[in-house]
């Protein structure tokens, strides 16, 4: 096999011999990249799984509890000072006001930076402050108020809504009776079932999905409904 590969002499007869390297050429070529160090040799830095709760990487059930303490632990230290964070009063009444703060402020801050909505968010309590003021309110006045915030639909979806809870006469306290409301999907009725009502129910979103995925190496679609289920 190797004479068979072999280049005949005839074709290389005519040939010059090859020509030595100059130095030049030689100095001027870049010079090798190092190699990169052994991930060993890298100083190690904090990071999600090493911040994580012992026993969270065993699995989700087990480290549901541990998660969320540690969650809370966090909140209670780090947390912003925000316009729609206040503890209800007792009393239905207390909770519905609570309720409608939390759904206003979550349907602001949907495609919106929470820097721009505090400003909208104050102007916009101090004009309705329930839900009834709201319902009693026209588009037009709701769409001035909403000016500059981009995305009408969520202003209409807001002023649908009050309208609907305040024919009822009273505010839903469920994540499942919440999601009946005009514009409220699930993350929305879980924010606010949850904070005002203190139902135990999930709040899933992008940034839920991307932490979790992480901490438990789980590489489903995250755009798939049946993964935003099983979060």
């Amino acid at each position: 096999s190797q004479s068979l590969l072999a280049p005949r002499p005839s074709t290389f007869q005519n040939r010059a011999p090859p020509m030595a390297k100059s130095p030049k050429a030689t100095t001027s070529r870049r010079p090798t990249r190092k190699r990169r160090a052994s991930p060993a040799a890298v100083p190690s830095s904090a990071d999600i799984e090493d911040l994580a709760p012992s026993g969270v990487l065993a699995g989700p059930t087990s480290a549901a509890p541990a998660l969320r303490s540690g969650l809370l632990r966090w909140y209670d230290a780090h947390r912003r000072d925000l316009p729609w964070r206040f503890s209800a009063a007792p009393g239905r009444e207390g909770r519905e006001k609570r309720a409608y703060a939390v759904w206003v402020s979550e349907v602001m801050l949907q495609q919106t930076r929470v820097p721009v909505v505090i400003d909208y968010y104050s102007r916009w309590m101090a004009r309705w402050p329930t839900v009834e003021t709201l319902a009693a309110a026209t588009q037009e006045e709701v769409n001035e108020m909403w000016a500059g915030l981009g995305y009408y639909r969520r202003a209409r979806f807001l002023l649908e809504g009050a309208k609907q809870i305040a024919e009822k006469g009273e505010f839903p306290s469920t994540a499942s009776t919440l999601r009946q409301v005009r514009g409220i999907g699930d993350y929305t009725a879980g924010a606010i079932a949850s904070i005002a009502f203190s139902e135990v129910t999930p709040l899933v979103d992008g940034n839920v999905v991307r932490v979790i995925s992480r901490l438990f190496a789980i590489a489903d679609n995250p755009k798939e409904s049946s993964t935003v289920k099983r979060f």
